[in-house]
Protein backbone atom coordinates (compact mmCIF):
# COMPACT_ATOMS: atom_id res chain seq x y z
CA UNK A 1 0.00 0.00 0.00
CA UNK A 2 1.28 3.09 -0.91
CA UNK A 3 0.86 6.34 0.63
CA UNK A 4 -1.80 8.75 -0.36
CA UNK A 5 -0.68 11.86 -2.19
CA UNK A 6 -1.70 14.93 -0.11
CA UNK A 7 -3.82 17.40 -0.87
CA UNK A 8 -2.92 20.84 -0.58
CA UNK A 9 -5.74 21.57 2.74
CA UNK A 10 -4.81 18.19 4.50
CA UNK A 11 -1.19 19.26 4.20
CA UNK A 12 -2.19 23.09 5.99
CA UNK A 13 -4.21 20.41 8.71
CA UNK A 14 -1.54 18.44 8.91
CA UNK A 15 0.99 21.67 9.37
CA UNK A 16 -1.23 23.31 11.94
CA UNK A 17 -2.33 19.73 13.81
CA UNK A 18 -1.20 19.68 17.99
CA UNK A 19 0.35 16.52 16.93
CA UNK A 20 2.71 17.39 14.32
CA UNK A 21 3.90 20.85 16.34
CA UNK A 22 3.84 18.79 19.64
CA UNK A 23 6.74 16.12 18.22
CA UNK A 24 8.63 19.37 16.43
CA UNK A 25 8.48 20.87 19.66
CA UNK A 26 10.29 18.03 21.07
CA UNK A 27 12.81 17.37 17.75
CA UNK A 28 13.76 21.29 18.06
CA UNK A 29 14.73 21.06 22.10
CA UNK A 30 16.72 18.15 21.74
CA UNK A 31 18.48 19.46 18.28
CA UNK A 32 19.19 23.35 20.21
CA UNK A 33 20.73 21.32 23.14
CA UNK A 34 22.78 19.48 21.00
CA UNK A 35 24.28 22.74 19.20
CA UNK A 36 24.90 24.24 22.27
CA UNK A 37 26.68 21.49 24.32
CA UNK A 38 28.68 19.92 21.70
CA UNK A 39 28.96 22.94 19.11
CA UNK A 40 28.75 26.64 20.53
CA UNK A 41 30.88 25.40 23.40
CA UNK A 42 33.34 23.58 21.44
CA UNK A 43 33.63 26.37 18.87
CA UNK A 44 34.79 28.39 22.03
CA UNK A 45 37.40 25.96 22.40
CA UNK A 46 35.45 23.76 25.99
CA UNK A 47 35.53 20.85 24.54
CA UNK A 48 36.00 19.30 27.95
CA UNK A 49 32.47 21.24 29.42
CA UNK A 50 31.08 19.58 26.42
CA UNK A 51 32.32 16.32 27.09
CA UNK A 52 31.19 16.59 30.49
CA UNK A 53 27.98 14.72 31.33
CA UNK A 54 27.54 13.48 27.89
CA UNK A 55 26.06 10.12 28.43
CA UNK A 56 23.84 11.50 31.40
CA UNK A 57 22.32 13.82 28.16
CA UNK A 58 22.05 11.14 25.99
CA UNK A 59 20.43 9.14 28.22
CA UNK A 60 18.31 11.79 29.09
CA UNK A 61 17.21 12.58 25.82
CA UNK A 62 16.44 9.04 25.09
CA UNK A 63 14.53 8.39 27.91
CA UNK A 64 12.35 11.58 27.00
CA UNK A 65 12.03 10.18 23.86
CA UNK A 66 11.05 7.13 25.03
CA UNK A 67 8.08 8.66 27.07
CA UNK A 68 6.58 10.70 24.07
CA UNK A 69 6.31 7.75 22.03
CA UNK A 70 4.50 5.57 24.46
CA UNK A 71 1.77 8.82 24.89
CA UNK A 72 1.64 9.38 21.04
CA UNK A 73 1.91 6.12 19.80
CA UNK A 74 1.36 5.93 15.95
CA UNK A 75 4.61 5.91 14.38
CA UNK A 76 6.98 6.79 17.36
CA UNK A 77 7.24 3.36 18.73
CA UNK A 78 8.34 1.99 15.41
CA UNK A 79 10.69 4.98 15.17
CA UNK A 80 12.29 3.77 18.55
CA UNK A 81 12.42 0.69 18.00
CA UNK A 82 13.53 1.27 14.61
CA UNK A 83 16.40 3.81 15.94
CA UNK A 84 17.53 0.67 18.94
CA UNK A 85 18.80 -1.03 15.96
CA UNK A 86 20.85 1.56 14.89
CA UNK A 87 24.20 0.82 16.96
CA UNK A 88 26.21 1.78 13.79
CA UNK A 89 25.61 5.17 14.06
CA UNK A 90 23.76 5.70 17.62
CA UNK A 91 25.80 6.02 21.08
CA UNK A 92 24.98 2.85 23.23
CA UNK A 93 23.39 4.67 25.77
CA UNK A 94 20.51 5.65 23.43
CA UNK A 95 19.68 2.36 22.07
CA UNK A 96 20.07 0.45 25.13
CA UNK A 97 17.33 2.69 26.46
CA UNK A 98 15.37 2.07 23.48
CA UNK A 99 15.91 -1.69 23.06
CA UNK A 100 13.19 -2.16 25.81
CA UNK A 101 10.45 0.03 24.36
CA UNK A 102 7.24 -2.36 23.47
CA UNK A 103 5.27 -2.00 20.91
CA UNK A 104 2.30 -1.17 23.65
CA UNK A 105 -0.12 1.36 23.97
CA UNK A 106 -3.21 2.07 25.98
CA UNK A 107 -5.85 0.11 24.70
CA UNK A 108 -8.95 1.45 22.74
CA UNK A 109 -12.75 1.19 23.40
CA UNK A 110 -14.20 -1.75 22.04
CA UNK A 111 -17.08 0.68 20.93
CA UNK A 112 -13.98 2.66 19.20
CA UNK A 113 -12.45 -0.81 17.37
CA UNK A 114 -16.29 -2.27 16.29
CA UNK A 115 -16.93 0.51 14.18
CA UNK A 116 -14.30 -0.12 12.28
CA UNK A 117 -15.61 -3.76 11.87
CA UNK A 118 -18.56 -2.73 11.22
CA UNK A 119 -17.51 -0.09 8.19
CA UNK A 120 -15.31 -3.04 7.01
CA UNK A 121 -18.22 -5.69 6.97
CA UNK A 122 -21.22 -3.35 7.32
CA UNK A 123 -24.87 -5.95 7.82
CA UNK A 124 -22.55 -9.23 7.19
CA UNK A 125 -20.84 -8.67 10.72
CA UNK A 126 -23.03 -10.86 12.80
CA UNK A 127 -22.69 -13.34 9.64
CA UNK A 128 -19.02 -13.25 9.41
CA UNK A 129 -18.56 -13.46 13.87
CA UNK A 130 -20.92 -15.07 16.39
CA UNK A 131 -18.97 -13.35 19.51
CA UNK A 132 -16.07 -10.80 20.03
CA UNK A 133 -14.60 -10.42 23.80
CA UNK A 134 -14.46 -6.76 24.52
CA UNK A 135 -11.48 -6.92 26.58
CA UNK A 136 -7.96 -7.08 23.73
CA UNK A 137 -5.43 -9.67 24.00
CA UNK A 138 -2.98 -7.28 22.81
CA UNK A 139 -2.87 -3.57 22.03
CA UNK A 140 -0.13 -2.03 19.64
CA UNK A 141 0.42 1.50 18.36
CA UNK A 142 -1.29 0.28 14.80
CA UNK A 143 -3.80 -1.97 15.76
CA UNK A 144 -5.52 -4.00 18.18
CA UNK A 145 -6.42 -7.78 19.11
CA UNK A 146 -9.32 -9.66 20.22
CA UNK A 147 -10.86 -13.02 20.53
CA UNK A 148 -13.80 -13.77 18.69
CA UNK A 149 -15.76 -16.78 17.45
CA UNK A 150 -16.97 -17.67 14.56
CA UNK A 151 -20.68 -18.70 13.11
CA UNK A 152 -18.89 -22.43 12.72
CA UNK A 153 -17.89 -21.86 16.88
CA UNK A 154 -14.21 -21.86 15.66
CA UNK A 155 -12.15 -19.36 18.58
CA UNK A 156 -9.74 -16.75 16.25
CA UNK A 157 -8.36 -13.99 16.71
CA UNK A 158 -8.99 -10.64 15.30
CA UNK A 159 -5.89 -8.08 14.77
CA UNK A 160 -8.22 -4.44 13.72
CA UNK A 161 -6.99 -1.50 12.99
CA UNK A 162 -7.09 1.77 15.08
CA UNK A 163 -9.94 4.54 14.04
CA UNK A 164 -8.03 7.36 11.86
CA UNK A 165 -3.96 5.35 12.01
CA UNK A 166 -4.01 6.71 8.61
CA UNK A 167 -4.15 10.26 9.02
CA UNK A 168 -2.00 9.71 12.03
CA UNK A 169 0.69 7.99 10.35
CA UNK A 170 0.41 10.69 7.52
CA UNK A 171 1.06 13.85 10.43
CA UNK A 172 3.55 11.35 12.02
CA UNK A 173 5.55 11.14 8.77
CA UNK A 174 5.29 14.10 8.18
CA UNK A 175 6.83 15.90 11.51
CA UNK A 176 9.61 12.60 10.75
CA UNK A 177 10.73 14.00 7.40
CA UNK A 178 10.85 17.80 9.02
CA UNK A 179 13.28 16.09 11.55
CA UNK A 180 15.10 14.43 9.25
CA UNK A 181 16.04 17.67 7.47
CA UNK A 182 17.47 19.01 10.85
CA UNK A 183 19.88 15.79 10.63
CA UNK A 184 20.79 15.83 7.15
CA UNK A 185 23.03 19.15 8.34
CA UNK A 186 24.72 17.06 10.89
CA UNK A 187 27.58 15.62 9.19
CA UNK A 188 28.66 13.00 10.93
CA UNK A 189 24.76 11.24 10.61
CA UNK A 190 24.82 12.17 6.96
CA UNK A 191 28.21 11.05 6.02
CA UNK A 192 27.76 7.59 7.11
CA UNK A 193 23.83 7.35 6.24
CA UNK A 194 21.54 7.94 3.72
CA UNK A 195 18.39 9.65 5.65
CA UNK A 196 16.28 10.14 2.41
CA UNK A 197 16.54 6.33 2.04
CA UNK A 198 16.23 5.71 5.39
CA UNK A 199 12.48 7.58 5.62
CA UNK A 200 11.92 5.87 2.18
CA UNK A 201 12.27 2.40 3.44
CA UNK A 202 10.69 2.83 6.90
CA UNK A 203 7.61 4.61 5.29
CA UNK A 204 7.02 2.16 2.71
CA UNK A 205 7.14 -1.11 5.69
CA UNK A 206 5.01 1.37 7.88
CA UNK A 207 2.67 1.70 5.01
CA UNK A 208 2.49 -2.10 4.39
CA UNK A 209 2.26 -2.87 8.29
CA UNK A 210 -1.08 -1.03 7.95
CA UNK A 211 -1.89 -3.44 4.98
CA UNK A 212 -3.76 -6.19 6.48
CA UNK A 213 -4.26 -7.96 3.35
CA UNK A 214 -0.66 -8.33 2.43
CA UNK A 215 -0.20 -8.97 6.13
CA UNK A 216 -2.84 -12.00 5.35
CA UNK A 217 -0.49 -13.04 2.20
CA UNK A 218 2.99 -12.82 4.49
CA UNK A 219 1.05 -15.53 6.87
CA UNK A 220 0.15 -17.79 3.66
CA UNK A 221 3.34 -17.69 1.77
CA UNK A 222 5.28 -18.43 6.01
CA UNK A 223 2.59 -21.29 5.87
CA UNK A 224 3.67 -22.41 2.53
CA UNK A 225 7.17 -22.03 3.36
CA UNK A 226 6.77 -24.00 6.61
CA UNK A 227 4.19 -26.82 5.42
CA UNK A 228 6.94 -29.35 5.56
CA UNK A 229 8.24 -28.33 8.83
CA UNK A 230 5.98 -30.75 11.73
CA UNK A 231 8.13 -27.97 14.70
CA UNK A 232 7.57 -24.90 13.42
CA UNK A 233 3.21 -23.52 13.31
CA UNK A 234 1.96 -20.73 11.23
CA UNK A 235 -1.60 -19.37 12.07
CA UNK A 236 -4.35 -19.97 9.18
CA UNK A 237 -5.99 -16.99 7.70
CA UNK A 238 -9.68 -16.43 7.38
CA UNK A 239 -9.99 -14.72 4.34
CA UNK A 240 -13.85 -14.30 4.36
CA UNK A 241 -12.95 -12.51 7.65
CA UNK A 242 -10.15 -10.45 6.16
CA UNK A 243 -10.33 -6.87 4.70
CA UNK A 244 -7.30 -4.00 4.55
CA UNK A 245 -8.27 -2.85 8.24
CA UNK A 246 -9.60 -6.76 9.75
CA UNK A 247 -7.41 -9.50 9.92
CA UNK A 248 -8.47 -12.72 11.11
CA UNK A 249 -6.40 -15.75 12.10
CA UNK A 250 -6.26 -18.54 13.74
CA UNK A 251 -6.29 -18.75 17.69
CA UNK A 252 -2.54 -20.24 18.11
CA UNK A 253 -1.83 -18.33 21.34
CA UNK A 254 0.25 -21.22 23.86
CA UNK A 255 3.26 -20.05 26.02
CA UNK A 256 4.92 -16.94 25.65
CA UNK A 257 8.44 -17.53 24.76
CA UNK A 258 9.74 -15.53 27.87
CA UNK A 259 7.51 -17.19 30.31
CA UNK A 260 11.02 -19.42 30.57
CA UNK A 261 9.40 -21.08 34.45
CA UNK A 262 6.01 -21.98 32.43
CA UNK A 263 8.28 -23.43 29.68
CA UNK A 264 10.16 -25.53 32.11
CA UNK A 265 7.39 -27.15 33.81
CA UNK A 266 5.91 -28.29 30.62
CA UNK A 267 9.02 -30.18 30.57
CA UNK A 268 10.93 -28.47 27.41
CA UNK A 269 14.27 -27.83 27.59
CA UNK A 270 15.05 -23.99 26.85
CA UNK A 271 18.74 -24.83 25.23
CA UNK A 272 16.20 -26.58 22.58
CA UNK A 273 13.85 -23.56 22.25
CA UNK A 274 16.95 -21.00 21.51
CA UNK A 275 18.28 -23.72 19.13
CA UNK A 276 15.25 -23.65 17.24
CA UNK A 277 14.59 -20.21 17.10
CA UNK A 278 18.25 -19.64 16.09
CA UNK A 279 17.86 -22.60 13.10
CA UNK A 280 14.51 -21.00 12.02
CA UNK A 281 15.74 -17.82 11.38
CA UNK A 282 18.97 -19.03 9.33
CA UNK A 283 16.44 -21.14 7.52
CA UNK A 284 14.40 -17.78 6.55
CA UNK A 285 17.57 -15.56 6.08
CA UNK A 286 19.65 -17.03 4.27
CA UNK A 287 18.07 -20.40 2.31
CA UNK A 288 14.03 -18.68 1.79
CA UNK A 289 15.89 -14.80 1.67
CA UNK A 290 11.73 -14.02 3.28
CA UNK A 291 12.20 -13.26 7.23
CA UNK A 292 9.75 -12.55 9.85
CA UNK A 293 11.21 -8.99 10.72
CA UNK A 294 9.73 -8.62 14.24
CA UNK A 295 10.70 -11.69 16.96
CA UNK A 296 9.79 -9.97 19.81
CA UNK A 297 8.10 -11.86 22.98
CA UNK A 298 4.90 -11.16 21.84
CA UNK A 299 5.00 -12.60 18.54
CA UNK A 300 6.56 -16.29 19.60
CA UNK A 301 4.96 -18.98 21.24
CA UNK A 302 5.93 -22.35 22.23
CA UNK A 303 3.23 -25.06 21.89
CA UNK A 304 3.43 -28.70 23.85
CA UNK A 305 2.19 -31.28 22.05
CA UNK A 306 0.47 -34.44 23.63
CA UNK A 307 3.34 -36.70 22.09
CA UNK A 308 5.79 -34.85 24.15
CA UNK A 309 6.92 -32.57 21.61
CA UNK A 310 6.38 -29.32 21.23
CA UNK A 311 6.37 -26.65 17.89
CA UNK A 312 7.42 -23.27 17.81
CA UNK A 313 4.49 -20.61 16.67
CA UNK A 314 4.87 -16.84 14.84
CA UNK A 315 2.31 -14.21 14.92
CA UNK A 316 1.94 -10.87 13.20
CA UNK A 317 3.29 -11.00 9.66
CA UNK A 318 3.13 -7.33 9.51
CA UNK A 319 6.57 -6.41 9.16
CA UNK A 320 8.71 -9.22 7.02
CA UNK A 321 12.00 -8.39 5.31
CA UNK A 322 13.00 -9.86 2.28
CA UNK A 323 16.23 -10.22 0.87
CA UNK A 324 17.69 -9.59 -3.20
CA UNK A 325 19.44 -12.44 -4.64
CA UNK A 326 22.54 -10.62 -4.20
CA UNK A 327 22.02 -9.87 -0.76
CA UNK A 328 20.76 -13.38 0.33
CA UNK A 329 24.24 -14.37 -1.84
CA UNK A 330 26.07 -12.13 0.31
CA UNK A 331 24.94 -13.34 3.64
CA UNK A 332 25.94 -16.45 2.82
CA UNK A 333 29.45 -15.83 2.35
CA UNK A 334 28.99 -13.70 5.43
CA UNK A 335 27.65 -16.90 7.56
CA UNK A 336 30.62 -19.36 6.16
CA UNK A 337 33.36 -16.43 6.57
CA UNK A 338 32.66 -16.25 10.30
CA UNK A 339 32.21 -19.80 10.59
CA UNK A 340 35.71 -20.47 8.95
CA UNK A 341 37.60 -17.71 10.04
CA UNK A 342 37.76 -16.08 6.52
CA UNK A 343 38.49 -12.25 6.68
CA UNK A 344 38.97 -11.68 3.31
CA UNK A 345 35.40 -13.22 2.01
CA UNK A 346 34.07 -11.44 5.53
CA UNK A 347 34.77 -7.99 4.35
CA UNK A 348 34.25 -9.01 0.13
CA UNK A 349 30.56 -9.77 1.70
CA UNK A 350 30.19 -6.28 3.89
CA UNK A 351 31.39 -4.75 0.51
CA UNK A 352 28.60 -6.79 -1.56
CA UNK A 353 25.81 -5.60 0.82
CA UNK A 354 27.21 -1.85 1.27
CA UNK A 355 27.96 -2.17 4.68
CA UNK A 356 31.85 -0.44 4.60
CA UNK A 357 32.11 3.05 3.70
CA UNK A 358 33.62 4.30 0.68
CA UNK A 359 37.15 5.36 1.32
CA UNK A 360 37.76 2.86 4.16
CA UNK A 361 41.10 1.16 4.95
CA UNK A 362 39.95 -2.70 4.11
CA UNK A 363 43.48 -4.06 5.24
CA UNK A 364 42.71 -2.36 8.32
CA UNK A 365 39.12 -3.93 8.73
CA UNK A 366 40.65 -7.25 7.63
CA UNK A 367 43.08 -7.10 10.14
CA UNK A 368 40.96 -6.44 13.06
CA UNK A 369 38.41 -8.58 11.91
CA UNK A 370 41.11 -11.44 12.38
CA UNK A 371 41.99 -10.13 16.00
CA UNK A 372 38.22 -10.34 16.85
CA UNK A 373 38.15 -13.95 15.32
CA UNK A 374 41.07 -14.33 17.80
CA UNK A 375 39.69 -13.32 20.66
CA UNK A 376 35.65 -13.83 20.97
CA UNK A 377 35.39 -16.49 18.21
CA UNK A 378 34.01 -19.89 19.82
CA UNK A 379 33.13 -18.11 23.38
CA UNK A 380 29.52 -18.56 24.24
CA UNK A 381 26.67 -15.66 25.10
CA UNK A 382 27.77 -16.00 28.73
CA UNK A 383 31.25 -16.11 28.17
CA UNK A 384 31.56 -12.97 25.99
CA UNK A 385 29.66 -10.94 29.35
CA UNK A 386 32.22 -12.29 31.48
CA UNK A 387 35.77 -10.94 29.24
CA UNK A 388 37.83 -9.05 31.43
CA UNK A 389 37.23 -5.48 30.65
CA UNK A 390 41.09 -4.53 30.36
CA UNK A 391 40.83 -7.06 27.33
CA UNK A 392 37.90 -4.83 26.07
CA UNK A 393 39.97 -1.28 26.66
CA UNK A 394 43.32 -3.22 25.08
CA UNK A 395 41.29 -3.85 21.83
CA UNK A 396 39.60 -0.46 21.79
CA UNK A 397 43.39 1.15 21.88
CA UNK A 398 44.76 -1.29 19.46
CA UNK A 399 42.30 -0.76 16.81
CA UNK A 400 41.00 3.14 17.98
CA UNK A 401 40.96 4.37 14.48
CA UNK A 402 38.42 2.35 13.39
CA UNK A 403 36.39 3.24 16.39
CA UNK A 404 36.50 6.81 15.38
CA UNK A 405 36.22 6.77 12.08
CA UNK A 406 33.32 3.66 12.39
CA UNK A 407 33.60 3.18 8.62
CA UNK A 408 30.98 0.22 9.23
CA UNK A 409 27.27 1.64 8.23
CA UNK A 410 24.17 -0.39 8.09
CA UNK A 411 22.24 -0.10 4.61
CA UNK A 412 18.61 1.25 4.51
CA UNK A 413 17.24 -2.36 2.39
CA UNK A 414 18.71 -4.23 5.54
CA UNK A 415 17.89 -2.11 8.46
CA UNK A 416 15.16 -4.52 9.13
CA UNK A 417 17.64 -7.23 9.56
CA UNK A 418 19.61 -5.80 11.50
CA UNK A 419 16.89 -5.10 14.04
CA UNK A 420 16.17 -8.26 13.81
CA UNK A 421 19.47 -10.44 14.13
CA UNK A 422 19.77 -7.90 17.03
CA UNK A 423 16.61 -9.01 18.83
CA UNK A 424 17.37 -12.78 17.82
CA UNK A 425 20.57 -12.70 19.49
CA UNK A 426 18.56 -11.26 22.93
CA UNK A 427 15.80 -13.89 22.82
CA UNK A 428 18.52 -16.57 22.55
CA UNK A 429 20.70 -15.68 25.16
CA UNK A 430 17.77 -15.10 27.64
CA UNK A 431 16.52 -18.87 27.11
CA UNK A 432 20.13 -19.80 27.50
CA UNK A 433 22.92 -17.92 28.26
CA UNK A 434 25.62 -19.92 27.68
CA UNK A 435 23.81 -20.34 24.11
CA UNK A 436 27.00 -20.30 21.51
CA UNK A 437 26.17 -18.79 18.25
CA UNK A 438 29.73 -20.32 16.65
CA UNK A 439 28.44 -23.75 17.78
CA UNK A 440 24.93 -23.12 16.26
CA UNK A 441 26.51 -21.67 13.33
CA UNK A 442 28.80 -24.21 12.11
CA UNK A 443 26.56 -26.88 10.90
CA UNK A 444 25.04 -24.35 9.00
CA UNK A 445 27.88 -23.07 7.04
CA UNK A 446 29.23 -26.68 6.59
CA UNK A 447 25.94 -27.12 4.85
CA UNK A 448 26.02 -23.89 2.25
CA UNK A 449 29.94 -24.74 1.66
CA UNK A 450 28.67 -28.21 0.48
CA UNK A 451 26.20 -27.08 -1.77
CA UNK A 452 28.56 -24.33 -2.90
CA UNK A 453 31.03 -27.12 -3.81
CA UNK A 454 28.40 -28.99 -5.83
CA UNK A 455 27.47 -26.04 -7.63
CA UNK A 456 30.54 -25.69 -8.59
CA UNK A 457 30.96 -29.14 -9.56
CA UNK A 458 27.40 -29.06 -11.62
CA UNK A 459 29.32 -26.40 -13.65
CA UNK A 460 32.63 -28.58 -14.54
CA UNK A 461 30.47 -31.62 -15.58
CA UNK A 462 27.94 -29.57 -17.10
CA UNK A 463 31.08 -27.97 -19.41
CA UNK A 464 32.35 -31.94 -19.86
CA UNK A 465 28.71 -32.71 -21.25
CA UNK A 466 29.17 -30.08 -23.59
CA UNK A 467 32.35 -31.03 -24.96
CA UNK A 468 31.43 -34.39 -25.00
CA UNK A 469 28.54 -34.08 -26.99
CA UNK A 470 30.82 -31.55 -29.60
CA UNK A 471 33.63 -35.18 -29.83
CA UNK A 472 30.57 -37.69 -30.47
CA UNK A 473 29.35 -35.49 -32.74
CA UNK A 474 32.57 -34.98 -34.57
CA UNK A 475 32.49 -38.74 -36.64
CA UNK A 476 29.24 -37.96 -38.33
CA UNK A 477 30.46 -34.31 -39.66
CA UNK A 478 33.43 -35.71 -40.84
CA UNK A 479 31.76 -38.68 -42.66
CA UNK A 480 29.15 -36.26 -43.93
CA UNK A 481 31.83 -33.92 -45.29
CA UNK A 482 33.63 -37.12 -47.12
CA UNK A 483 30.20 -38.41 -48.96
CA UNK A 484 30.19 -34.66 -49.82
CA UNK A 485 33.91 -34.92 -51.81
CA UNK A 486 32.83 -38.32 -52.70
CA UNK A 487 29.74 -37.04 -55.41
CA UNK A 488 32.12 -34.66 -56.10
CA UNK A 489 29.82 -31.57 -54.89
CA UNK A 490 32.66 -29.87 -53.03
CA UNK A 491 35.36 -27.87 -54.75
CA UNK A 492 38.55 -26.99 -52.22
CA UNK A 493 40.56 -24.39 -54.04
CA UNK A 494 44.10 -24.52 -52.24
CA UNK A 495 46.79 -21.37 -52.92
CA UNK A 496 50.19 -23.33 -51.58
CA UNK A 497 51.99 -20.99 -49.15
CA UNK A 498 55.57 -21.80 -47.84
CA UNK A 499 54.21 -21.77 -44.24
CA UNK A 500 50.89 -23.85 -44.69
CA UNK A 501 52.58 -26.96 -43.47
CA UNK A 502 53.78 -25.77 -40.28
CA UNK A 503 50.19 -24.13 -39.59
CA UNK A 504 48.45 -27.63 -40.43
CA UNK A 505 50.64 -29.14 -37.50
CA UNK A 506 49.67 -26.21 -35.33
CA UNK A 507 46.28 -26.95 -35.73
CA UNK A 508 46.49 -30.72 -35.91
CA UNK A 509 48.33 -30.11 -32.12
CA UNK A 510 45.73 -27.70 -31.03
CA UNK A 511 43.42 -30.26 -32.04
CA UNK A 512 44.85 -33.22 -29.88
CA UNK A 513 45.51 -30.89 -27.00
CA UNK A 514 42.05 -29.76 -27.09
CA UNK A 515 41.01 -33.30 -27.04
CA UNK A 516 43.23 -34.25 -24.25
CA UNK A 517 42.43 -31.74 -21.76
CA UNK A 518 38.94 -33.14 -22.24
CA UNK A 519 39.84 -36.55 -21.01
CA UNK A 520 42.10 -34.92 -18.80
CA UNK A 521 39.79 -33.14 -16.67
CA UNK A 522 36.65 -36.06 -17.11
CA UNK A 523 39.48 -38.35 -15.60
CA UNK A 524 40.55 -35.92 -13.01
CA UNK A 525 36.59 -35.34 -11.91
CA UNK A 526 35.35 -39.08 -12.02
CA UNK A 527 39.26 -39.89 -10.02
CA UNK A 528 38.09 -37.20 -7.38
CA UNK A 529 34.49 -38.38 -7.40
CA UNK A 530 35.53 -41.95 -6.86
CA UNK A 531 38.14 -41.03 -4.03
CA UNK A 532 35.26 -39.12 -2.17
CA UNK A 533 33.03 -42.02 -2.20
CA UNK A 534 35.60 -44.64 -0.74
CA UNK A 535 36.64 -46.10 -3.70
CA UNK A 536 40.13 -45.50 -2.75
CA UNK A 537 42.06 -47.43 -5.50
CA UNK A 538 39.79 -47.06 -8.58
CA UNK A 539 40.26 -43.33 -7.95
CA UNK A 540 43.68 -43.17 -7.71
CA UNK A 541 44.05 -45.30 -11.18
CA UNK A 542 41.41 -42.52 -12.59
CA UNK A 543 44.16 -39.69 -10.89
CA UNK A 544 46.89 -41.35 -12.30
CA UNK A 545 45.51 -41.32 -15.48
CA UNK A 546 44.68 -38.21 -15.54
CA UNK A 547 48.14 -36.95 -14.86
CA UNK A 548 49.47 -38.74 -17.55
CA UNK A 549 47.10 -37.11 -20.04
CA UNK A 550 48.35 -34.12 -18.07
CA UNK A 551 52.08 -34.67 -18.84
CA UNK A 552 51.13 -35.60 -22.72
CA UNK A 553 49.40 -32.04 -22.91
CA UNK A 554 52.49 -30.48 -21.88
CA UNK A 555 54.83 -32.81 -23.96
CA UNK A 556 52.66 -32.09 -27.01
Amino acid sequence: MTNPKPTSNRKLSTVFSPRYLRVLYFFGGVTLSFIWWHVILRSLGLRSLSRRGLQSRLLRWARQFRMLAIRMGGIWIKVGQFLSARVDVLPEAITQELSGLQDEVPAESFDAMYSVINDEFGDQVESKFQWFDENPLASASLGQVHYARLPEGNQVVVKVQRPRIHELIRIDLAALNVVIGWLKRFKPVARRVDLDALFMEFSRTLWEEVDYLAEAENARRFKEMFADDKTVRIPDVYSDQTTSRVLTLEDVYHIKITDYEVIREAGIDLGEVAKRLFKTYLRQIFEEGFFHADPHPGNLFVEPLADGGWRLIFVDFGMVGQLKPGARKAMRDLAISVATKDTQRMVEAYQTLGMILPGANLDRVREAEAAVFDRFWGKSMRELTRLDIKEMHEFAREYRDLLYELPFQVPSDLIFLGRCVAILSGMCTGLNPDFNLFEELMPFAEKLLMEEEEDTLGVILEWLEEQARLLASLPKRIDRILETIDRGEMTVITKPTPDLDRRLDKLTQGVNRLAASVVFTALLVTGALLYLNGEGILGAVFMGLSIASLWWVLKG
